[in-house]
């Protein structure tokens, strides 16, 4: 369990303490500043860049502006001119990601108070009791939270209460604050589509929200068993499996990659993306040195029954970015003793892939998704 973190701040000469929270684990600011509803946005702009956190003890709705007012402030990294040679689409992007990052942590120093419970500390503030117990459980005292991670909060569970339709289930899913929404619908027909193998034992390795162990389940296999290293995911996936009515199917338990024994079918939707994640959610589309892959790909051999498959779901926008070739995915594949049995190919659906404004419109208009059915050797 992580040390609580204290954050302190001075009101007429008396010093205020108050606990420290940041879902992405930011570091808190150095110094902290109380501002009101007369903070100009120039002025919020210089005290984020400098690193000085604001402590809004005005209006919640004036706050909400101030942030949107310190975004536009924002210089685009992706726009900007440079002088020296053309840089690779890799370095591209690799500076696009440190803007981004830069992006995040300047937008963070707009901080709320909370008061235990939690409620939000400011006039016409919402009830935030829902959203935030259930992105992070209940608050027993004062606290400090960046307002960016709160309307995340309240954003996650509009989501968790709407519910999202899929298509392959024919269903509603409620994804939970911190577990990857599965909007690409693209990817989750191929897994629908593809020819099973057997209908024994199924395993769905970093299940998530369990779309594609519940997707398993519906289409018949017998016993289907989701895997995942985060509380958050698992508690998701097994309201899932429930609302779908398949609890007696499938399950999900905490556990970094497979489980004991051996399935007729393995199904893993790794990040697709090379890369260190800056924010919770970053963690379904980074996998830092490709590690949880290259680790699915090391162990799949002895997870499965003779004849049985494996299948990797996955895009090739890591390579059309540069970030990881063609040939290095299949020596993965070859050093560990596998198979290429087949693949099944569908193109993106989503909008960036139709946005002419995004700075890699180029790759992800062009992106694949495929899923590759993978076999012992």
């Amino acid at each position: 369990m992580n040390t609580p973190i204290t954050v302190s701040w001075s009101v007429e000469g008396q010093e205020r303490t108050a606990l420290w929270s940041s879902s992405n684990n930011a570091a808190p600011p150095k110094s902290i500043l109380p501002v009101d509803d007369t903070l100009g946005a120039d002025d919020a702009y210089k005290l984020a860049t400098s690193g000085t956190g604001m402590l809004f003890t005005g209006d919640y709705h004036n706050a909400r502006q101030l942030l949107s007012a310190i975004s536009r402030r924002i210089p685009d990294g992706a726009k900007a001119k440079r002088k020296t040679a053309p840089l690779s689409t890799a370095e591209r992007f690799y500076k696009y990601r440190q803007a981004r990052t830069h992006r995040a942590r300047i937008l963070s120093m707009l901080l709320v108070p909370l008061g235990a419970g939690p409620a939000v500390s400011l006039r016409r503030a919402p009830d935030v009791t829902e959203a935030w117990t259930n992105a992070f459980g209940h608050l027993e005292s004062d606290a400090v939270v960046p307002l960016q991670e709160l309307l995340g909060a309240i954003g996650a569970q509009q989501w968790r209460s709407t519910g999202l339709h899929i298509a392959a289930l024919d269903a509603k899913i409620h994804p939970h604050y911190g577990t990857f929404a599965p909007i690409r619908g693209e990817y989750l027909e191929l897994v629908a589509r593809a020819e099973l193998p057997g209908l024994g034992l199924g395993f769905d390795i970093g299940t998530g929200t369990g779309v594609l162990a519940a997707i398993l389940a519906k289409r018949g296999v017998e016993r289907v068993i989701g895997t995942d290293s985060q509380d958050r995911a698992i508690a998701c996936a097994t309201q899932t499996f429930q609302t779908l009515g398949l609890e007696d199917r499938a399950v999900a338990i905490k556990q970094d990659m497979f489980p004991e024994g051996r399935a007729d079918v393995v199904v893993c939707n790794p990040p697709w993306l090379p890369g260190t994640p800056a924010t919770l959610l970053d963690y379904a589309i980074y996998d830092p040195k490709s590690a949880m892959l290259r680790a699915f790909l090391k162990s799949l051999p002895e997870h499965l029954v003779p004849g049985g498959e494996g299948w990797l779901v996955i895009s090739d926008l890591a390579e059309r970015l540069g970030l990881r070739s063609r040939d290095e995915l299949l020596g993965w594949i070859q050093a560990a003793g596998l198979v290429v049995l087949g693949r099944d190919d569908t193109v993106p659906s989503h909008g960036r892939a139709v946005d002419a404004s995004d700075p890699f419109h180029a790759q992800r208009s062009a992106e694949v998704t495929s899923l590759w059915r993978l076999g012992v050797k």
